[in-house]
């Protein structure tokens, strides 16, 4: 019974290079998740990185709320916002999510 049993377990158990191709798509899928999900998302990560650092007084922002207005301080983490004549407010810098375009500057 023995020889038998052995025997059965050696024609169930597959090859070492069958167990590796049988890898190859989690592999492949692995490398197309890289590419179109991950990579992407850290180079919009690194883009809103700079775009943060490089923030001055005076330029033209918009908040992840949806208002636009003109830097006129920065104090750490803190944007002090006019977004009207007399109407200032402080947001986290972290609130900012872009430059505005020239032409909506202009308005």
């Amino acid at each position: 019974m023995n020889s038998s049993f052995l025997s059965l377990l050696a024609q169930a158990s597959p090859g070492g290079s069958s167990t590796l191709i049988g890898f190859l798509p989690l592999i492949a899928i692995g490398f197309i998740f890289y590419f179109l999900l991950i990579l992407p998302a850290q180079r919009r990560q690194k883009k809103t990185r700079e775009m943060l650092g490089g923030l001055k007084t005076g330029d033209k922002v918009v908040t992840s709320s949806g208002i636009l207005g003109t830097i006129a301080g920065m104090d750490g983490n803190v944007v002090t916002l006019r977004i009207a004549d007399q109407v200032k407010v402080r947001l986290l810098k972290s609130a900012v999510v872009g430059l505005q375009a020239p032409e909506d500057a202009e308005k």
